[in-house]
């Protein structure tokens, strides 16, 4: 463990800032070591307003994480969501070199760097590139070295954010201060915690409802090819439900916490709850499938807006399910 690196994963949501610490030892292998998450803090739909308030919450949870494990972090990797993320797929093409026709690793790097080269718009900058499968001559193939052809192509999903957004998170984290290792999409970073391989070539959409905002990834044999966030999340359920029951935005959340269901057809239409659980004055009892109703409606409202999204990218294809 003489060699042993400990390093940090960060995320800056709207609603809470989580952190977790890992030791990765000389066979790399990763050992989670600590964690702490918190309220946010000057954040809002994944973006932050108010840089001073967000750094000095983000210190004092890293200081907290890292006095839980006793330790001191060397490296941070952070992760990105919010609206200010977008993804396009690119295709790179190169024709092979050799006058034989076999593929070398020459002939890969130069398609991964094709695949690469688009340039952004000003103030706009890559920050995860993933790689999709090679094909020669149109037939897609795992490993193509050795193989012989005259064309061949590889994918890339590749995420970009605004450069000032990634810079005010950047700041955040340099400011404690700590070396931001990467950075890594919020969506992929949970789909590659949720899935397994199997379910990733099967074929998979993982969806991770946030505070202010929804993070999705598409899995498709095996890659990914389709990331994105849209601007509704967990808080949005919390405001219907104060709306619908006519109650504080706290004991909506409380609620949601506590009994919120996305099928009401699983409730029994006689069931009530109280709607604040202490039977004091101002407390009273709701009926448990007006909670459902509402939260199923939002829900329903998250994976519309997603299913749209993937019909717009040709991803999505009704009469295939």
């Amino acid at each position: 463990m003489g060699h042993s690196k400990v390093v940090g994963a960060i995320e800056i949501g709207t609603s809470k800032i989580a952190i977790l610490i890992g030791e990765i030892s000389g066979e790399n292998l990763l050992n989670i070591i600590g964690h702490y998450s918190g309220k946010s803090k000057g954040v809002k739909k994944g973006i932050i307003v108010d840089l001073e308030l967000a750094s000095a919450t983000v210190h004092a949870y890293i200081l907290k994480a890292e006095n839980q494990a006793n330790i001191k972090i060397d490296e941070v990797y952070l992760a990105q969501t919010g609206m200010h993320l977008e993804g396009i797929f690119n295709v790179g093409t190169t024709n092979v070199s050799a006058s034989d026709n076999i593929i070398t690793q020459y002939d890969l790097e130069k398609a991964k760097e094709d695949a690469r080269r688009p340039q952004l718009t000003e103030g706009r900058h890559y920050i995860n590139h993933i790689q999709n499968p090679f094909s020669v001559d149109g037939i897609r193939v795992e490993n193509p070295i050795h193989s012989k052809g005259k064309r061949l192509q590889v994918g890339y999903w590749t995420v970009h954010a605004d450069s000032k957004t990634l810079n005010d998170c950047l700041r955040v984290i340099m400011g404690v201060p700590l070396i931001v290792e990467d950075v890594i999409t919020s969506s992929i970073a949970s789909s590659n915690v949720l899935l397994q391989q199997n379910e990733k070539n099967a074929g998979a959409l993982v969806i991770d409802i946030g505070g202010g905002t929804t993070d999705f990834a598409l899995y498709k044999d095996g890659f990914i090819v389709y990331t994105g966030v849209i601007p509704v999340g967990g808080d949005h359920i919390s405001n219907d439900i104060s709306m619908g029951l006519r109650t504080s935005v706290e004991v909506a959340d409380s609620l949601k916490i506590r009994e919120g269901l996305a099928l009401s057809a699983k409730q029994n239409p006689k069931e009530k709850i109280w709607l604040v659980g202490n039977k004091a004055i101002g407390d009273r009892e709701i009926p448990l499938i007006s909670i459902s109703k509402i939260v199923e409606s939002r829900i329903r409202e998250i994976f519309e807006i997603i299913r749209g999204e993937l019909e717009e990218a040709k991803l999505y294809n009704p009469s295939k399910i």
